[in-house]
């Protein structure tokens, strides 16, 4: 996934002024803004780090305790500024950076794939256990999927970066998710987003249909684990 933040001031610009409705900002009110915009992704590719590392490091210690590697990848992304003013358009939100940073808790944003359907769970409670990681929001699109069949387990935690200034809280979303539920997300996406074809009601179901098939495969992938090995 992208991690890159663009530097390009004159590119920022327009960018600004597309999003304010065509409107050319104030002679050095894009430069401020970008500078602060700048900081604010370092906030969050900070914020970001920390909660890799946080990962990584109970992937180490679960795979010495159970002798297996509960996590099988680590993917993470940065909103661009342009997804990011997009996005507080489509939410009818006055562009600026408070609103971004109170409004939007995707720009960081992190995907954990495990092997397993309890690997999930067990993962989001040793998060949230620790005493510097704060739940802001939790969606459980594996107990509720979504109506097209899209399951996942969606939060939204605030960790703290120190700073010299001093510390900051900073928000990233975790999905965590199987393999199995990772391999249709990521072939629905590229069905669904084919710009040439409009997908059919009859496609729409089939998709949910491989969607329940792999919810199956998950349950008894788990089971067959639980048998073999019983942790």
């Amino acid at each position: 996934m992208d991690t890159k933040v663009s530097t390009d001031l004159d590119s920022f610009e327009k960018q600004i002024e597309a999003i304010f409705g065509g409107c050319r900002p104030e002679p050095g009110q894009a430069k401020e803004f970008f500078d602060q915009f700048r900081l604010r992704m370092l906030y969050y590719r900070c914020a970001m780090k920390e909660v890799q590392t946080k990962i990584e490091v109970l992937n180490e210690e679960f795979s010495l305790r159970f002798d297996r590697n509960p996590i099988s990848g680590v993917y993470s992304r940065l909103k661009d500024g342009k997804s990011i003013f997009e996005k507080m358009r489509r939410k009818s939100l006055e562009i600026s950076l408070e609103n971004m940073e109170e409004h939007i808790y995707d720009i960081a944003g992190i995907r954990v794939i495990c092997p397993f359907l309890d690997d999930v769970y067990d993962l989001e409670r040793a998060l949230l256990e620790q005493d510097d990681i704060t739940l802001v929001k939790r969606k459980d699109y594996i107990k509720k999927p979504k109506s097209n069949g899209y399951r996942s387990l969606h939060l939204v935690v605030a960790v703290p970066i120190f700073l010299s200034g001093g510390k900051r809280l900073v928000k990233v979303e975790l999905q965590i998710r199987t393999i199995a539920m990772d391999s249709w997300a990521s072939l629905e996406h590229q069905l669904r987003y084919k710009k040439e074809f409009c997908l059919t009601q009859n496609t729409e179901r089939e998709l949910k249909r491989c969607a329940e098939l792999s919810a199956e495969l998950d349950s008894r992938m788990e089971m067959l684990r639980q048998n073999i090995i019983g942790d």
